[in-house]
């Protein structure tokens, strides 16, 4: 309406021939205040956030428990596919088998230091005639210095702490006799190498040990007798011990393997001649399924495992660079 007043007003004052005409103002538009200004949007990717770092797995789990039994002088091929031994070829083909692995002596006792002391600590013989004494630390003692606990159950043993023989108990496959540290101590030596019978009174309280070292006898060893009665003999084992380790819902292993061979065969720097080769089977969750392991390993070997299981120090020749860790069987 306003430009139609203007325009109106424009042509008068042409027609008036008159020059004092002013245009008429116009009203304003109201001034808008401005707004504050806004920060600019970067148009930049934003800088990726950093990949998780992968805690590496260990070389070897942390087991709650490891069970050890050992029997006697019976080489790899007498005991792998052997229908005298149907139980303990399930065990084989069902978990893990280390089918390369060598005893450092052909004779027993040094076997079961090797196993417990990382050294044969130059005993040929099976110190029947006289007293062998080992003054030098033990997988028990590294045991107890880190806080877990361990036993030895030896088959017909007929009282804890016996260094004497029976017709079927031969104290030369009892290594933790041996060592000065544990026989001298007469407490500690009977509250940990007893009888195979307490073992069903330490299940039934739910106190096994830590670290558990089971000899069977003469005879179930398969020293004295047939094969048939060993594999019977570990099968009563196992299922007595096996759920009882279940319970618990822990990494576990149990190692069943041979203090020698009927051979002087070898590996991996030990001297020759020496223990022949062995079946060792290895029982476990933490195993893969079916499993055959060709890696060369001694009694040294498994040392060297439970001491890397629980980071405890490697003694003796478990220290090696030629000891081979046991690391392909674990999932």
């Amino acid at each position: 309406m306003k430009w139609i007043i203007r325009l109106l007003w424009m042509i008068t004052c042409a027609s008036l021939l008159t020059t004092s005409c002013q245009p008429a103002p116009i009203e304003s538009t109201p001034e808008v205040l401005p707004t504050a200004s806004l920060p600019a949007t970067s148009t930049a990717a934003p800088e990726p956030s950093p990949a998780p770092t992968m805690t590496p797995l260990p070389l070897v789990p942390n087991f709650s428990h490891i069970v050890l039994v050992v029997f006697q002088s019976k080489e790899f091929e007498s005991v792998m596919g052997n229908i005298e031994m149907p139980y303990f070829n399930l065990l084989a083909n069902t978990y893990a088998t280390l089918t390369q692995h060598y005893a450092p002596s052909h004779r027993s006792l040094p076997n079961y230091l090797a196993l417990t002391g990382g050294d044969t600590f130059d005993l040929n013989d099976e110190c029947k005639d006289h007293d062998c004494a080992v003054n030098a630390p033990s997988l028990p003692d590294l045991i107890e210095q880190s806080g877990r606990t361990w036993k030895a159950y030896q088959d017909d043993m007929p009282e804890p702490c016996f260094t004497g023989n029976t017709p079927r108990y031969i104290r030369t496959h009892n290594p933790f006799i041996f060592f000065d540290s544990i026989r001298l101590d007469e407490t500690r030596c009977r509250q940990s190498v007893v009888p195979l019978t307490q073992l069903d009174a330490d299940l039934a309280l739910n106190e096994l040990p830590d670290m558990t070292f089971i000899s069977p006898d003469i005879c179930y060893s398969s020293q004295d007798c047939t094969l048939d009665l060993t594999d019977k003999w570990l099968q009563d084992l196992i299922k007595k011990i096996h759920p009882a380790l279940y319970e618990n819902n822990e990494p576990f292993l149990i190692i069943i393997t041979w203090d020698k061979g009927e051979n002087n065969g070898t590996c991996c720097g030990i001297p020759e001649p020496a223990g022949g080769r062995v079946a060792t089977i290895l029982i476990s969750p933490q195993v893969r399924s079916s499993f055959q392991d060709s890696t060369r390993y001694t009694h040294y070997s498994i040392l060297k495992t439970i001491s890397a299981s629980w980071n405890l120090p490697y003694l003796g020749h478990a220290a090696d660079e030629n000891t081979a860790l046991i690391t392909a069987p674990w999932k």
